[in-house]
């Protein structure tokens, strides 16, 4: 079975969501730290993808102007 790539909207839906339940309390102690590590990990995918995907664009651009 092929495991699906995560997508920046699910990526940030799933910190949003991880947030909400810290926020309210909804995690006890032991998922806390896992919690927080898996926003850490989410939030540096969507920076990665960020800057990719703002390399591609300008790329195009560029190409564009040519």
């Amino acid at each position: 079975m092929t495991k699906k790539e995560l997508t920046y909207s699910e990526a940030i839906q799933e910190v949003e969501t991880i947030v909400n339940q810290i926020e309210n309390n909804e995690l006890d102690v032991d998922e806390l730290t896992t919690s927080v590590k898996r926003v850490a990990d989410l939030l540096a995918f969507c920076k990665a993808k960020l800057k990719s995907t703002e390399e591609e664009v300008e790329k195009i651009l560029t190409k564009l102007e040519e």
